[in-house]
This record gives C-alpha cells, sequence and structure tokens, in this order.
C-alpha cells in the first residue's frame, strides 16, 4: 500500500515525526475557521456559555400545542394562591374596566354639525337597559360590567377568553341577543387536524380555512372535568356564534398564551423562597434545638434520657431541666435576614417586567417614590392600560355592539319618547358610536386641568377631547350643567357653570 500524499510531501520538506507534522497542519487549518465568522453575531455563537440555552425555530402554534395548558394551569394556581399573581389580576381588572366598565356614547348625526340626539338617547338608553343583571348574560347572574369583569379577568390569566353569542327566543330579553361566558378550557387543545382535500385543517379546536381564519370552533358541550355528563362529548359552533379573544403578538398564531408566562417560574420561586424563610423565622422565634448526649448517641426512648428521666418540651415561659449527661444545642435561624428585603424587591421588579406593570404598584412599595417618579412610572402604565382598553374595546365590544344594534332594531327594542321605534332600515346611520373606558386622576388634578383650559384655548385640543380624556362624555355634563343651573336659577343661587375667563391662567 502506498503512503498518502501528505505524508510523503511532510517527510521531504520537514524530518521527524509526521503524525506531529499533520497535527500542526490540522491546527493551522482550524485557526482560519473563526476568522470567517468573525463579523457573524456573537449572540448566535455555540459555546460552553451558550451549551445550555436550547432555542429553536418551532412555530408558535407547535409550542402551544405541547405547553398551553400546562401553562394555564400553573398560571391559575398562582392566581389562586400567590399573593402577587392574584395582585396582578385585580390590577387588570380594575384599570381595564374600572368600577363603572365601558359606557357606549351613541354619535348619531343629522348632519356634520348636529346630533340626532333622540336616536342616541333611545340607543344609549336600550344599550343601558339590555346590560342590566339579568338580560344581557344568558345565566341571569352579571350585568355586562360584571361579565366584562370576568371576561379580562380570563385574559389576565389565561391569555384568552371565550363568549358565546346567544339569538333569538334563545336570548330570553326583549332585545334577541344575549351572551354566555365559556371556560377556555372547553377549546381542546389537544384536537388537531391538517388540511386534506375539501376539509379544513383544525389546529387546537379551532377549524380555520387556508387563510387560517376561523371557521368554526369545536367546544366540548360542557367543562371536561366538571363531572357533567357528556363533558366530553364535541359540537361545532360556527366561528361567527363565538368570541375568541387574545392579544396576537406572534405571527399567524391561533390561541393566546397566558400573559404572566414569562413571570410564572419567578413567582413560584419566590413564593416557595418567601415561605421557607417565613418558616425559618417561625423556628428561630420558637428558639428551637437538639438535646444532645456526650457519646453522641440518641436516648434509650424518644422521650427518656439515659437514666430514664424524661425529657419536657419547651413550652413559653416555662425553663427545663435537662437529664444529665444531656446538653442542649440550639437552632440558630438566619432569619429574618437583612438582604431579604433586597433580594425580594430585586425579584419583584423583575416579575413587574415581565407582567408590564409598575413595581410599585405590583409589590405596594411607595417607600422612596417622589412626585416626578411616580408621575413618570404612573403616565407610562396608564398608557399601557389605555392600550389594552383598546384592544378589549376591538376585541369584545364591537363585536358585541354590532349584534345587539342589528338585533335590537330589527325587534323594534329601540324607541323615541314617543313610542316610534327607530326603523331597521337606518342601522348604518345608527351604528356610529365610540367606547369611553375608564380614566384616572393625576397626581396633581389642579395643574392638569390648568394646562387642558391652556390647550383648549391655543387651539391645540377641544373640549370633546378633554371630557373623553378624564371619562366624560361633553353632551352629558353640558346637560348636566344646564340642569343644575335651572336648578339653582329657580332657588334664586349662581350659575354653577362660570364663563371661561379670557386670559389664560398662570401654572406656577
Amino acid at each position: 500500500m502506498s503512503a498518502p500524499n501528505w505524508y510523503n510531501a511532510e517527510r521531504v520538506k520537514q524530518p521527524g515525526s509526521v503524525v506531529l507534522a499533520k497535527w500542526n497542519a490540522e491546527r493551522q487549518a482550524a485557526k482560519v475557521v473563526p476568522l470567517r465568522n468573525h463579523r457573524a453575531f456573537s449572540a448566535a455563537r455555540v459555546d460552553r456559555l451558550t451549551a445550555s440555552w436550547l432555542a429553536t425555530t418551532n412555530s408558535i402554534n407547535n409550542e402551544l400545542r405541547g405547553d398551553l395548558d400546562r401553562l394555564r394551569a400553573r398560571s391559575r394556581d398562582l392566581a389562586k394562591n400567590n399573593d402577587y399573581a392574584r395582585k396582578f389580576k385585580k390590577m387588570v381588572v380594575t384599570n381595564v374596566i374600572g368600577p363603572n366598565g365601558f359606557k357606549l356614547q351613541a354619535r348619531v348625526m343629522n348632519s356634520a354639525s348636529t346630533a340626532d340626539a333622540l336616536a342616541n338617547d333611545a340607543i344609549e338608553g336600550g344599550f343601558a337597559d339590555w346590560s342590566r343583571r339579568g338580560v344581557c348574560e344568558i345565566t341571569g347572574r352579571m350585568s355586562f360590567t360584571d361579565l366584562c369583569r370576568a371576561v379580562i379577568g380570563d385574559v389576565a390569566i389565561d391569555g384568552e377568553f371565550l363568549v358565546r353569542k346567544i339569538r333569538g327566543k334563545a336570548a330570553r330579553n326583549t332585545y334577541g341577543f344575549a351572551l354566555q361566558h365559556l371556560d377556555i378550557d372547553r377549546l381542546d387543545t389537544n384536537l388537531n387536524r391538517t388540511q386534506s382535500g375539501s376539509s379544513n385543517a383544525i389546529v387546537m379546536g379551532i377549524e380555520i380555512d387556508a387563510y387560517r381564519r376561523p371557521v368554526a370552533y369545536h367546544l366540548f358541550t360542557s367543562h371536561p372535568n366538571d363531572g357533567i355528563s357528556g363533558g366530553r362529548t364535541r359540537e361545532a359552533v360556527p366561528a361567527d356564534d363565538i368570541i375568541h379573544g387574545y392579544i396576537v403578538e406572534y405571527a399567524e398564531q391561533i390561541r393566546g398564551a397566558p400573559w404572566m408566562s414569562s413571570a410564572i417560574l419567578t413567582m413560584h420561586h419566590l413564593g416557595e423562597f418567601e415561605q421557607s424563610a417565613l418558616l425559618a423565622a417561625r423556628k428561630g422565634a420558637d428558639t428551637l434545638g437538639f438535646f444532645v448526649s456526650p457519646d453522641g448517641l440518641p436516648p434509650a426512648t424518644d422521650t427518656e434520657g439515659a437514666d430514664g428521666d424524661p425529657i419536657q418540651v419547651s413550652v413559653p415561659g416555662h425553663y427545663d431541666t435537662l437529664p444529665d449527661g444531656y446538653d442542649f444545642k440550639a437552632y440558630d435561624s438566619k432569619y429574618p435576614d437583612a438582604m431579604l428585603e433586597s433580594f425580594t424587591k430585586s425579584f419583584l421588579r423583575r416579575m413587574a417586567s415581565g407582567l408590564n406593570v409598575a413595581y410599585n404598584s405590583l409589590g405596594n412599595d411607595l417607600e422612596g417614590v417622589n412626585f416626578s417618579s411616580i408621575r413618570s412610572g404612573v403616565i407610562e402604565e396608564r398608557d399601557q392600560w389605555m392600550t389594552v382598553q383598546g384592544w378589549f374595546a376591538d376585541a369584545m365590544l364591537e363585536q358585541v355592539h354590532g349584534d345587539w344594534l342589528s338585533l335590537a332594531l330589527l325587534n323594534n327594542a329601540l324607541t323615541m319618547p314617543n313610542g316610534s321605534p327607530l326603523p331597521a332600515a337606518k342601522r348604518d346611520k345608527f351604528a356610529a358610536h365610540q367606547w369611553q373606558g375608564r380614566r384616572w386622576q393625576w397626581v396633581d388634578p389642579l395643574r392638569d386641568i390648568e394646562a387642558s383650559l391652556a390647550a383648549i384655548r391655543a387651539g391645540l385640543t377641544s373640549p370633546y377631547t378633554i371630557a373623553s380624556q378624564m371619562g366624560l362624555d361633553l353632551d352629558d355634563v353640558i346637560a348636566d350643567l344646564a340642569r343644575a343651573n335651572a336648578t339653582a336659577a329657580a332657588a334664586g343661587l349662581p350659575a354653577y357653570a362660570a364663563p371661561m375667563p379670557a386670559s389664560a391662567p398662570t401654572i406656577a
């Protein structure tokens, strides 16, 4: 057998070990490899520091298919048993829905500058009547505001919500429309089917067409684990009868992920740590310890010393006498530790970042804040809440309003003061509206009001915009002021609404 070429070449050029020559050649060639990738992304390198970082290019739906049920179960468990998770859910409900819920403001116009007051009052009055408990929700247990709170609470914990539309006589009201709040567990994550011929694909219980638009929802007829007969029986409900809402964060995403996903582990481990620290502190406060014999052997029995003397269990206010030959070794707990507070705050800040809420609100910690810092944090957080309000209005309220208005008009349920119903033929005209969500008091309301007045005088905004920012309907405010002024005039009192001063106010 003839020697390889590199062997003969190395023997001619360099006497000595042929193996060493080959090793030197391979080493020189290996040095060239990093130079080729010298300008690549360092974050994509695989070395000993990133070997444990497992990242894939899997689709979001495939990842949710394997993890969604477990994520939701853990998120729900935290919401029931973890203080911070429960606080987060309450923060979402309180800030998105608020004490009075969303208010429908009809904006029907007769001309570009003239509102149709009769139609607006009929629509707003009809929606307020439909929103009462026992009317809008099919079980009769919730008002529309209660239903909105329950739905947004679902989204905070589960990442998605499910509401079914009930139409016609089944709605059990004069409007012919009601809503049914469903547990998202009714949507089977494990029901999947690939597209074949004329059959649509099913992704985690949702049947979709070629463009991934929902066609039908394959729901369990009852919650699969509530013990009701038929819980594992499915029915295909047309997509037009279902309101399925979630925030789309990834392209082609079919289901929603819990909002607490990135903070779940931090919440769990911090809760476990605080519980362990509490138990350690309790043990330290109890001054616990162990009986130790000189020879290191255990007592003859669990309750007697070597001479048969009983070993008493310590109780508050009692001084024990040890048996002969025994010593007492105290248990020295490290808690409460001086570093416990800073350690907990560090994890709370991390959790607040994952939940996209202010740390001071989540942790109920106003220590060290001042006017500027709290105002800056409040403004940023409220912008986030208004963003969620806008999403909720699109995902839930708009669908409810569209179906409710159509069926209410068809059932002649919206009437004017003279008893005449609004004509269904003008449905498009009557559809003009907007939703007014809750708003908040500012840290320094006087300065904000003065700044708003200055902006109105400067032509930079309108009274309608300012009223909307305060959570008010300017038309309602004017009507209330007119009624208050009329009452005051009849009693010989000055008017409540004073004329606006000509000069702009001075802001201190």
